[in-house]
């Protein structure tokens, strides 16, 4: 089954029409350098070889930076198929949206050098999207995927998965839908008001130049719901949410998360620890936590009011 990603072409779209007319999709991250050698071995092989490249060259920049930089460069030039949907946001609040035909391909001296071919295909109206979408959609992010949102896609776009016809597709995938709706719904809301949480008070959501850059930060098991750091610079906090009850299977997922802070983008000094934020938990979960070192459980509570 294909997967739909957005790539944002520049910042605020600015090279989107020039990569569309060329028949690419482009990015920067890593100025005039040829990843070619690094490409193959997936994610984690990728990681270990150009994060360190990524360091000598801006030395400025955190491991932190290195990890999302080269996490979404490798989505881009390896984690994204070929015949996978990508969608390229234009500032005129339309998507391009076309398919992926090519691999890698290196444009030195470029402002976007590091590229993909992909037979566009039209474009689509903001305006024409669920309010859910269109959230997804808009997200910062540079590279990311749109999970759940295959069917409206599908009918948005007229291409249906060859794998899967377009009526399965949509009865297949509207109980996950709606699932993935309700969780990061939770993730947006909490984001948009972490400084009003008891989490604010002690840790910032990642930043750069900004701009949030913790929500769904990548790693090569998959992107966390956040990547947190504290006020003092000395701990990162990476946080999972689940919409209703959370299993003890969480506790492994998050452990995976707080592996990768360790190896990856901690500095001397620092630490990693984890938060589970549900509205439910269990005694699976309980027992599970109870020998997991630098990770807590928080409840989350909706409150809904009408007054005349």
């Amino acid at each position: 089954m294909t997967t739909t990603w957005v790539v944002r072409q520049g910042r605020g779209g600015q090279y989107a029409e020039t990569m569309i007319e060329a028949g690419y999709l482009g990015v920067d991250f890593i100025d005039d350098y040829d990843i070619r050698p690094h490409l193959g071995g997936g994610a984690e092989v990728f990681r270990g070889a150009m994060n360190s490249i990524y360091l000598e060259m801006y030395p400025e920049k955190s491991r932190i930076a290195a990890g999302l930089a080269m996490g979404n460069l490798w989505a881009a030039c390896e984690g994204i198929s070929e015949g996978d949907l990508v969608l390229a946001p234009k500032p005129d609040r339309t998507y391009q949206y076309g398919v992926v035909t090519g691999g890698y391909e290196y444009h030195a001296g470029t402002n976007l050098p590091h590229r993909r071919r992909v037979d566009w295909k039209g474009s689509l109206s903001r305006d024409d999207m669920s309010p859910t979408l269109a959230s997804s959609a808009g997200s910062l992010m540079t590279v990311f995927q749109l999970a759940a949102h295959t069917a409206e896609l599908a009918t948005l776009t007229q291409l249906a998965d060859p794998f899967q016809p377009a009526v399965e597709a949509i009865s297949s995938q509207i109980e996950d839908q709606l699932a993935f709706q309700m969780e990061k719904q939770l993730e947006d809301f909490l984001v948009h008001n972490w400084r009003s949480t008891a989490l604010g008070q002690e840790y910032d959501i990642y930043e750069e130049e900004g701009q949030v850059k913790g929500q769904q930060y990548p790693t090569d098991t998959g992107p966390m719901d956040i990547l947190a750091i504290s006020k003092d610079r000395t701990r990162l906090l990476v946080v999972e949410l689940k919409r209703a009850r959370a299993s003890d299977a969480v506790v492994g997922q998050i452990q995976r998360y707080m592996g990768y802070v360790q190896d990856a983008l901690l500095e001397p000094g620092q630490s990693v620890e984890g938060v589970i934020i549900a509205q439910e938990d269990d005694l699976r979960i309980r027992r599970a936590l109870s020998i997991a070192q630098n990770i807590r459980f928080m409840k989350y509570r909706v409150e809904f009011h009408l007054e005349a």
